[in-house]
């Protein structure tokens, strides 16, 4: 065995490791590594002693055993400021190590993978010996200087020059380099739990069914996500602000993101532009259901995380201009979204705007040119396979409390229109019953009171996050203006009182889709016949706080 100074080195990600392992052996090191590194190592020159030479024992299980061995792992935790743990470890004939690069196999690309890898090819995935080298060293940071992230190498590299020997390295750097390697060790055990959970516990159940949803909740919630990069501040510019991501959503093989999606022109984008974009990325994601075939393209207008439009229509510039009648005031410095390729007819038409942030799965190569001629424009893309948003159903949000986090799932309404309760002696025709289907589906996302005025699938007004719902009503109708006359009003949860009815009336409202489920619904009922407005019950409520 060599007394010199010793590096082990075992990494998946191999980013850097040759130039790391050149800079170590030129300082002196002796190089300890293991398979596919250490083949690497010596395909580029370098002397390396492989880990089964230290240990006296052969790799088995296909290289599932390694570096599971006490002559591993006591240099890695021998407590060398002790006299004893010194004296023990050189009676055992082992030498201390003082560097360790590793990192880990990539479980969260293996399970983006499309088709999905199956249970056993899944499970090689999960490392073992790596997270127990990275914990060992980061417990014995002040002995071993451990890297899992190659772009730490120069800096160490610079540091143990600088200090003329491993062990002279300064403690603060040895922390910050111990807290990263238990940061990426947590970040991976929660990517494997959350993986496993899905596929074993299985998504929550039948939307109807929320005692079984809840159930199916795991018993441990964990949080991951890498900090992608710092932004200019939060809401307000006395608040730090960052944008983290997923590892599900980082992986090569997963699908585009609002995270993950190409940013282009102006400046960079800020926390309220993301949370802006979340939501109006999140409706137009609803509204793209193949529930309306005959008007594929989608438009959502967002302001303040509420629509001030939305619509449908045959062409894109038809569900623009629709989306925009909505509330042409309010669309200034929004953020707009599509759901399919930006054409350059509807591109010509954004011009005169001024918009924060526009999303679309892509841009025709004109289109794209004629929105970027104003510099401070931000251009979102998310690609799509197919060139379109997918309607996304289903998912899992968290929300941080005092003390905790509540969990939810979140979806579109799943609502039985063939079981809605007409309760009026008008009848709703079947055009109005797809109107209100839509509205339904544009209330969901708005935030509560809401109240949307709609005609066929396009939005004519919109009253939102209003403590009162008759005044949710009475805003949804000033800004729908004429347009509220013969419109369909959707409330995202029951009136209490008949004052609702009675402005709706007033303002041309013809039908009413609402939840039901009041003391008063009686006399709401009785005050809807008394106008001819058509009401139906859905029994779902949509509040969006």
């Amino acid at each position: 065995m060599s007394n010199r100074g010793r590096a082990l080195l075992s990494v998946f990600d191999k980013t850097g490791i040759i130039e790391f392992a050149t800079g170590l052996d030129k300082l002196g090191f002796e190089l300890l590594s293991t398979g596919g590194t250490a083949r690497l190592l010596r395909q580029a020159g370098l002397e390396v002693t492989d880990v089964s030479e230290v240990t006296g024992h052969p790799e088995c299980f296909d290289g599932r055993v390694k570096s599971l061995h006490p002559a591993i792992h006591a240099p890695l935790l021998a407590r060398l400021e002790r006299e004893d743990d010194t004296k023990e470890l050189a009676d055992m004939g082992y030498f201390p190590i003082q560097v360790v690069a590793v990192n880990l196999y990539d479980f969260a690309s293996a399970a983006a993978q499309r088709p999905p890898l199956d249970d056993p090819a899944l499970l090689e995935m999960v490392d073992i010996g790596g997270p127990t080298l990275v914990r060992a060293s980061a417990k014995n940071h002040t002995h071993v200087i451990i890297v899992s992230n190659p772009t730490s190498y120069p800096e160490i590299l610079s540091a143990i020059e600088r200090a003329g020997s491993a062990e002279a390295v300064g403690l603060e750097l040895r922390q910050q380099l111990a807290l990263t390697a238990f940061e990426h060790t947590a970040a991976y055990d929660c990517a494997i739990t959350d993986e496993l959970c899905q596929r074993w516990i299985g998504p929550p159940a039948e939307p109807d069914d929320v005692t079984e949803q809840a159930a199916r909740f795991p018993e441990q919630l964990l949080v991951s996500a890498k900090r992608h990069h710092l932004l200019r501040y939060g809401e307000n510019s006395h608040q730090a602000a960052a944008l983290f991501i997923e590892p599900s959503a980082s992986a090569a093989e997963s699908p585009a993101t609002l995270v993950t999606a190409e940013v282009e022109g102006g400046k960079v984008m800020s926390y309220n532009n993301y949370a802006d974009a979340d939501a109006c990325l999140r409706l137009c994601r609803a509204l793209s259901s193949d529930e309306w075939p005959t008007t594929p393209h989608a438009c959502v207008i967002l302001k303040h995380n509420n629509p001030c439009g939305a619509a449908l229509g045959a062409t894109q510039i038809e569900a623009f201009e629709a989306a925009l009648a909505c509330d042409t005031e309010s669309a200034f410095g929004s953020i707009i979204c599509f759901n399919r390729q930006l054409d350059l007819v509807t591109a010509q038409a954004l011009v005169p705007l001024f918009i924060e942030v526009l999303i679309a799965p892509a841009y025709n190569a004109e289109a794209k040119k004629v929105v970027m001629e104003k510099k401070k424009r931000r251009i979102l893309t998310l690609s799509s396979p197919d060139g379109r948003l997918e309607f996304q159903p289903r998912a899992v949000v968290r929300k941080q409390i005092d003390g905790g986090w509540l969990v939810q799932t979140e979806e579109p309404p799943v609502i039985d229109w063939e079981k809605a309760k007409v309760v009026t002696e008008a009848k709703p025709s079947e055009a109005e019953i797809a109107s209100m289907k839509f509205g339904a589906r544009v209330c969901e996302q708005v935030k509560s009171n809401a109240i949307v005025l709609v005609k066929g699938t396009r939005t004519v007004g919109i009253g939102p996050g209003q403590t009162s719902r008759v005044e949710a009503v009475r805003t949804a109708i000033r800004r729908a203006g004429d347009e509220a006359q013969g419109s369909i009003l959707v409330s995202d949860a029951f009136f209490p009182f008949k004052d609702g009815i009675e402005q709706a009336a007033e303002g041309g409202v013809v039908a009413i889709v609402q939840p039901g489920g009041s003391i008063r619904d009686g006399e709401v009922i009785e005050e809807a016949n008394a106008r001819g407005i058509t009401m139906l019950f859905t029994g779902h409520r949509l509040f969006r706080h």
